[in-house]
């Protein structure tokens, strides 16, 4: 079957879909799971895709520790189109004897899967080698046959350094502004060196950059991936035009520690972009813009999301809507909420959490969630499932298990529903 007739079938099927949801209203619900039982490894930073069959990928890390040990894994779990259970746990990619982390997968539009990973080379964030594989083989049991493995060579043009000398004064100003107690005072301006510093180290500028959220197809043809940096602790994107054969980076995107950005694009055309804030108070997700294609970006700042340090990913969906996934607090991770606009994010009209405990020694940690809307107009979420650690069942080895990552199917309406009185 050609090409052409696959994709018009695939319309007529979106329109069907459509026209069926017209004329009968949504039934909100939500339907969760563990992908796997609670275990004693660190389990974190998971990413899910639908692939062209309907099946859901996600992966994650799994380890004892990438800053500490060596044994961190990309893992991964198929579920079957129809099906709500899982497969086994598989291994996508393990660099011998180093710590991997932060995978991130999409689906491209040739269909190929496409999986961006870190290697650790020294078990500090810093030394990240940003790596990323490709396969067409991916629909068969277990993990894909990988064509392509490559490491993406981040090379910073001149424009990053005279970036960084540009917002450096406007970061110095915005700190002293805080009134700091003179310790913090004192340690804001070391970083703030070090950054200026770090950004003529030719080393320093080229390793280190990490992904988090999925990379974002760009009128079909550009790949943009977003990433991060936890030593200069601002952001980066890397940008393709034929598919990861050459690759060239945006001006960086510079604020008070605005890192792990996730992609929209508005109906004018221009880019948006909301990032974790890793910076001083107050803790409020951070966003920026570009007018050209992603090459660069409006200065960075606040909105009135709040947020804990901690992932976000937003995403658009087909009738124009913008879904949020995020901690929606100031200090810990225990509130994971979803929250929907119809305005393009000027604001967010609807909310409903998926997770949420009470603040305290007790509570779980629900956070760095992946977000995609499904073929049949469905959300499917991904994100770390992490319980407290004092009353759960323990191994052989006193160890209590904890962690996981858990899988959430839901519609629009069950957002829109809000949470219960």
């Amino acid at each position: 079957m050609s090409n052409y007739v696959v994709s018009l079938a695939t319309a007529l099927w979106f329109v069907a879909i459509g026209t069926c949801a017209a004329a009968e209203p949504e039934q909100p619900f939500l339907e969760s799971e563990l992908i796997f039982p609670l275990e004693v490894l660190h389990n974190h930073a998971s990413c899910i895709v639908e692939t062209p069959k309907g099946d859901l990928l996600v992966c994650w890390f799994r380890g004892t520790g990438e800053r500490t040990a060596d044994d961190v894994q990309i893992m991964g779990a198929r579920q079957r189109r129809g099906q709500r259970t899982w497969s086994k746990t598989f291994v996508l990619a393990d660099a011998p004897a180093f710590p991997d982390g932060n995978p991130c997968m999409f689906i491209d539009p040739q269909g190929r899967l496409w999986l961006f990973h870190t290697t650790i080379m020294a078990n500090t964030w810093e030394s990240a080698l940003l790596k990323y594989r490709i396969s067409h083989d991916y629909d068969r049991d277990g993990p894909p046959r990988w064509e392509t493995s490559e490491v993406l060579h981040v090379k910073p043009g001149p424009e990053f350094e005279a970036e960084v000398n540009k917002r450096l004064p406007e970061l110095e100003a915005r700190v002293t502004a805080l009134k700091l107690p003179e310790r913090t005072q004192r340690e804001a301006d070391d970083f703030l060196n070090a950054m200026r510093r770090h950004a003529t180290d030719k080393l320093y500028r080229r390793l280190g950059w990490m992904t988090r959220a999925h990379p974002f197809v760009l009128a079909g043809q550009r790949l943009i991936v977003p990433l991060y940096h936890d030593g200069f602790s601002f952001s980066l994107m890397a940008i393709s035009d034929d598919w990861g054969q050459t690759w060239h980076t945006s001006a960086p995107l510079i604020g008070a520690g605005n890192i792990q950005p996730s992609i929209v694009k508005r109906r004018d055309g221009s880019l948006y972009t909301l990032m974790r804030d890793n910076g001083p108070p107050p803790q409020r997700l951070q966003q920026a813009e570009s007018r050209d294609r992603g090459e660069t970006w409006s200065a960075v700042t606040d909105t009135d999301l709040p947020n804990p340090g901690s992932g976000a990913e937003i995403n658009q969906l087909r009738n124009g809507h913008w879904v949020l996934i995020s901690n929606d607090t100031e200090r810990g991770r225990n509130s994971l909420l979803v929250q929907i606009s119809d305005d393009e994010g000027r604001t967010w009209k609807w909310r409903r959490h998926l997770e949420k405990d009470p603040p305290g020694p007790e509570a779980g940690a629900y956070h760095y969630p992946s977000i995609i809307q499904a073929r049949d107009g469905s959300l499917q979420a991904s994100y770390s499932f992490h319980l407290n650690r004092r009353s759960l069942p323990k191994d052989v080895d006193g160890d209590p298990a904890a962690k996981s990552i858990k899988h959430a199917h839901f519609n629009e309406a069950w957002v829109m529903a809000g949470d219960p009185k």
